[in-house]
């Protein structure tokens, strides 16, 4: 129960560092709303977006996959495709500070901007269901399975608190876009070396 619930916060972590539409738009209001507390709306609206795509993917990717076994397989290889991708979209990406108009959006608004980049995004989805539900098949458990989905979801929570945090708080003293070209380049590398390290995971460690 423990090495799910680690491997599930450490394989979460891995994927959400790299810097998408979903986390731009939480650093993105935490830094120009006025307080901190004005980012709420898009801060919980993405975080039950994700722990929706988590729990359909560890619950229901698993299920699926127990019924057709040569589905794994193949979503390992579009997992790690995906991954590989989308880092090097994300290398080449241009400046994400010009992304979204820089002024504060309203309650309203941040809800719905914060649905259409969780559950209307490919990337999202696809990250959900063939990178942690593809992994969530190593578990035969339902204790396992459930550790490692609660450590998914609470990373996801986690992360979104501080990255609105973060935002609130760069605004302070970056008035340059130059730290955000640092985090894609360092979120492109990221997600590369999660590709390789789900690629051992799928084909060299059995």
């Amino acid at each position: 129960m423990i090495s799910a619930f680690i491997n599930g916060f450490v394989l979460a972590t891995a994927l959400i560092i790299p810097i998408g539409p979903q986390n731009l738009l939480i650093f993105h209001q935490g830094a120009v709303q006025p307080t901190f507390k004005k980012s709420m709306p898009t801060i919980i609206t993405s975080a039950l977006a994700d722990t929706l795509l988590i729990v359909v993917a560890v619950f229901g990717v698993s299920f699926a996959l127990q019924a057709v076994p040569f589905l794994e397989p193949l979503l390992y290889l579009i997992g790690v495709g995906f991954l590989i991708i989308i880092g090097w979209t994300i290398w080449k990406s241009n400046s994400t500070t010009k992304t979204f108009q820089q002024k504060p959006y309203s309650g309203k608004k941040q809800v719905f901007l914060a649905l259409s980049v969780s559950l209307f995004n490919p990337h999202a989805i696809l990250d959900t269901i063939a990178v942690i539900g593809t992994y969530a098949t190593h578990y035969h458990t339902r204790l396992e399975t459930v550790s490692f989905a609660f450590a998914c979801i609470l990373v996801s929570w986690l992360a979104f608190f501080l990255l609105a945090h973060a935002g609130n708080r760069v605004k302070q003293w970056d008035k340059s876009d130059r730290l955000f070209t640092y985090i894609q380049k360092a979120s492109a590398v990221t997600i590369w070396l999660l590709a390789f390290y789900f690629i051992y995971q799928a084909f060299l460690s059995r």
